[in-house]
């Protein structure tokens, strides 16, 4: 048997805290305040309100978690992006 079996949940991402941390609405109705895992911080995987995403938890305390995967979104590109191509690209080469 493992150390520490580890549940996961799926849920929506109702608050932004401060110290980086997140209030999840789960999807079997309970909220909970969880912290993003350390590999979505090193490959820098922003979260907002709004996002689903999945939750592990210890079976010990079910009041806290780790965000460890943000599902992508099942909404469309808007078609207003930035202009691509052109001298209006932001300055990305400079003259000397």
């Amino acid at each position: 048997m493992a150390k520490e079996e580890l549940i996961q949940f799926e849920g929506l991402v109702t608050e932004i805290l401060p110290d980086a941390r997140y209030r999840v609405q789960l999807d079997a109705g309970h909220e909970i305040v969880a912290y993003t895992a350390g590999k979505m911080k090193k490959n820098r995987i922003k979260t907002l309100a709004g996002d689903r995403v999945t939750v592990e938890m210890s079976p010990y305390d079910l009041e806290k978690g780790r965000l460890i995967f943000r599902h992508k979104d099942e909404r469309p590109a808007t078609a207003g992006g930035p202009p691509r191509g052109g001298p209006q690209r932001g300055g990305q080469f400079r003259r000397r």
